[in-house]
């Protein structure tokens, strides 16, 4: 068993590694309607971790991963290592993909804590306490 997890930074941390190390990879790993409609960081490329129709687990995540590595998004000599930022809503759910992928034989994954929305505030509203929209930092939207 590794001894390796998830570590854990927020947006700020996140965009700023992305500054200075080019090679990281962003990826928001929310479904594809979220990633469209709802915005998502620019610059980050949708992996989902569940989809609908079916909202199961993607059987295709890791797999997904390493081609985008391998394929010279974010290469290094040993396919493993590059930085992987996710992001999700609200850290949750890419918190779990960066377990699966530290299974997987990955070791520099990083989860977005505070997410894209942030957590939910006393009205039952996101992106008003954290989130890297709240944040302001760049984001798009389709």
């Amino acid at each position: 068993m590794s001894d390796i997890t998830v570590k854990s930074l927020n947006s700020k941390a996140a965009y700023e590694m992305r500054q200075r190390e080019p090679k990281t990879l962003l990826v928001d790993v929310r479904s594809h309607m979220e990633f469209l409609f709802i915005g998502h960081p620019s610059g980050a490329i949708n992996v989902p971790w569940i989809d609908e129709p079916d909202w199961t687990i993607n059987p295709n995540f890791v797999r997904e991963i390493r081609q985008l590595i391998l394929g010279g998004l974010a290469h290094d000599s040993s396919g493993n290592n590059v930085p992987i930022l996710l992001i999700c809503r609200s850290g949750k759910r890419s918190h779990e993909a960066g377990v699966h992928l530290i299974q997987n034989g990955f070791s520099n994954v990083f989860n977005i804590v505070d997410g894209f929305e942030g957590d939910l505030d006393e009205h039952h509203h996101r992106s008003s306490k954290g989130g890297w929209r709240f944040e302001g930092l760049p984001w798009e939207q389709c």
